[in-house]
């Protein structure tokens, strides 16, 4: 399953980290990811591969939860599907 994953605050340092690495330790590979600042928000998207994860949606949404209130960021997750017309 593909999902993206979009991460949405106020910018600080450490963010890509602490999201990539999540995806590392829960063996998710990310396909391609984007991020830019505007003004001083920090806004970062990102399609990921959950083929070889042991996590389920559900589950991935749970620990990115967790990582959005450390880092004060809302981050969503929707499978790639949800964007196919």
């Amino acid at each position: 399953m593909r999902a993206v994953v979009t991460v949405v605050g106020k910018d600080k340092t450490g963010i890509i980290a602490r999201v990539s690495g999540l995806f590392y330790e829960k063996n998710i590979n990310i396909l391609d990811i984007s991020q830019k600042l505007m003004q001083n928000l920090f806004t970062m998207i990102a399609l990921v591969d959950m083929e070889k994860s042991e996590l389920s949606l559900d589950d991935l949404t749970k620990e990115l939860d967790k990582v959005g209130e450390e880092l004060n960021v809302a981050i969503r997750v929707l499978p790639e599907e949800s964007f196919e017309v």
